[in-house]
């Protein structure tokens, strides 16, 4: 990858073009079945992009209660789009078909309209959950019933693929808009793509307007390239290292992992156990494990993570939850 970096032929994207990020939007574009790419330097920007296409100001952007638009980029959609959130909360891990048919109120002349329903597949705060097809087919036509247009969070799209046993392709055809991330899984240092149908122009205005232009951007676009092409095959192996994990770790100390469809694991602590003080001792046996609440950890397997040194890193884990009780 570092060598593709050095190597790349570079332009100016804000300019007349970068000739390796064009390659880049191309092919994400055709994995994703859609007519443009364009890339961002964050996933939180792409997703901002795509909103800022979907929806209207003064209207509401329905989704899960614990979307990572919600929790994790600083009220954005408000700020940049104009457009208040709706959380929907389900009884489940993440929003279901039933739970957004209920989530739209009944027509009222105080009442907020709805424009966009946004989806997140996986779903990072659920523990990397994957959504079947038939259910993002189904919120997909909830949506377009109540007049909104359907956007899909697609940070970790490729590892729903792999653990749907399908394509991006199809799981994209669902939406109006997609995202799919560039680092992560496939180990890209910088970048997400936003994809759309119709003309580009409008999502490259309001990438320009947040300050999403980037000049010579092949340097990291070629990053981006090798890793679709190098590293998109090899992602069940962070699924299965997850599931290797989770099983050593499932128990230790009263913590319950959330079982992982894919490369991210959840652990609840048990009763009284404080999840910084217990990341903090990990820490300190050079495992790097993330606060996700008071009381909850996350890990995540990943291309730089080789099964031993997860079974390692599983190893120092259950010594400390044993010892946190």
């Amino acid at each position: 990858m570092r060598q593709a970096m050095a190597n790349a032929e570079v332009g100016d994207d804000v300019l007349d073009g970068d000739p390796t990020t064009h390659a880049l939007e191309a092919r994400v574009a055709e994995l994703l079945g859609m007519d443009w790419a364009l890339y961002c330097p964050s996933g939180t920007m792409a997703n901002q992009v795509g909103l800022g296409l979907l929806g209207r100001p003064g209207t509401e952007v329905l989704l899960d209660a614990r979307a990572h638009i919600i929790e994790k980029e600083k009220a954005a959609a408000a700020v940049m789009s104009g457009l208040q959130v709706h959380p929907v909360a389900g009884a489940g891990d993440v929003m279901t078909p039933d739970d957004l048919e209920r989530a739209f109120p009944a027509p009222n002349r105080y009442g907020t309209p709805s424009s966009v329903v946004a989806l997140e597949n996986t779903h990072n705060s659920a523990g990397g959950r994957v959504t079947s097809l038939a259910d993002m087919q189904r919120m997909a036509d909830i949506a377009r019933a109540h007049g909104c247009t359907v956007y899909l969070d697609g940070a970790r799209l490729w590892n729903a693929a792999v653990a749907l046993g399908t394509d991006v392709k199809t799981l994209a055809s669902v939406a109006d808009v997609t995202m799919v991330c560039l680092s992560k899984g496939l180990g890209a240092p910088v970048g997400s793509c936003v994809a759309g149908r119709g003309r580009v122009e409008p999502a490259w205005e309001i990438r320009t307007r947040m300050g999403g232009g980037m000049r010579q951007s092949g340097v990291i676009a070629s990053a981006a390239l090798h890793g679709l092409e190098h590293h998109r095959a090899r992602l069940h192996e962070d699924h299965a290292n997850a599931r290797l994990f989770a099983a050593a770790v499932d128990g230790k100390g009263g913590a319950r992992v959330v079982p992982p469809d894919t490369n991210i694991v959840m652990i609840d602590l048990g009763v009284g156990v404080q999840a910084s003080v217990v990341a903090a001792a990990i820490a300190a046996d050079g495992v790097r494990v993330s606060v996700w609440t008071a009381t909850r950890l996350r890990a995540i397997t990943h291309l730089d993570a080789t099964r031993a040194q997860v079974e390692q890193a599983a190893h120092v884990v259950a010594h400390h939850l044993e010892a946190s009780r």
